[in-house]
C-alpha cells in the first residue's frame, strides 16, 4: 500500500493539524509515514500546506511534487495543486469555498463536499478540516477511520480534549458524505 497527499488551504483552517493526524493514524495502523508541514509567512490567511506519505514499504522520499491525492480547502490551493495531481489521482475539494466549475472533471477523480456547510451543521465552523479528512479517508481507504479517531488525542492537547468527540463526529460526517 502506498498513498501520498498534499493537504492545502488557508492558514488557520487546520491543514497542518489534519496532516499531523493522518500521519499519527498511519503509524497507529502500522504503516511507515512521513509528514512535512510548510511553515512560513503564508500561514495567517494565505495558503498553508503539508505533505503526508503512508506506505507499508520504506518511503524513498518525503518530497512529493506530483501527488496521487490532495485535500483542497480553498481556491488558491486548487489553483496551485490541482494541476500537479497525477492523472487518475483523487482530490477532496471544499465546494463551500471553491466553485465546482473550476474542478477538473476528466483527468482526476474528485470528491466534492461543502465542508464549511457540513461543519456549520455540526455546530462548529472550525471542523472544516476534520470533515475533509474524513471524506479523504473514506474515499482512499488508505487507513481505517477508527485509526484516525483513535489518534485524535495524539494531536489535540489535553487542554482541548473535550473537543475530541466533536472532531470524531466531523470525521464520520465527512466519511459518510464521501461514501454517499
Amino acid at each position: 500500500m502506498y498513498q501520498d497527499a498534499i493537504i492545502a488551504g488557508f492558514g488557520g483552517q487546520g491543514v497542518l493539524l489534519i496532516g499531523n493526524l493522518l500521519a499519527y493514524a498511519g503509524m497507529h495502523a502500522g504503516l511507515n509515514v512521513t509528514y512535512i508541514p510548510v511553515y512560513g509567512p503564508e500561514m495567517r490567511g494565505g495558503t498553508a500546506n503539508c505533505t503526508v506519505v503512508l506506505s507499508d514499504d520504506d518511503i524513498g522520499s518525503p518530497i512529493i511534487h506530483s501527488p496521487v491525492s490532495t485535500i483542497i480547502l480553498n481556491r488558491p490551493s486548487l489553483d496551485k495543486f490541482q494541476p500537479r495531481l497525477k492523472d487518475g489521482g483523487l482530490q477532496v475539494v471544499n465546494t463551500s469555498l471553491i466553485d465546482p466549475a473550476l474542478i477538473e472533471k476528466d483527468r482526476v477523480r474528485t470528491v466534492a463536499l461543502p465542508c464549511n456547510d457540513i461543519a456549520n451543521e455540526l455546530g462548529n465552523p472550525r471542523l472544516v478540516n476534520m470533515v475533509a479528512l474524513g471524506a479523504y479517508v473514506a474515499a482512499t481507504g488508505c487507513i481505517p477511520l477508527n485509526s484516525v479517531e483513535e489518534s485524535l488525542p495524539s494531536v489535540i492537547s489535553a487542554h482541548y480534549s473535550h473537543l475530541i468527540p466533536k472532531n470524531a463526529a466531523a470525521l464520520r460526517a465527512g466519511a459518510e458524505r464521501a461514501a454517499a
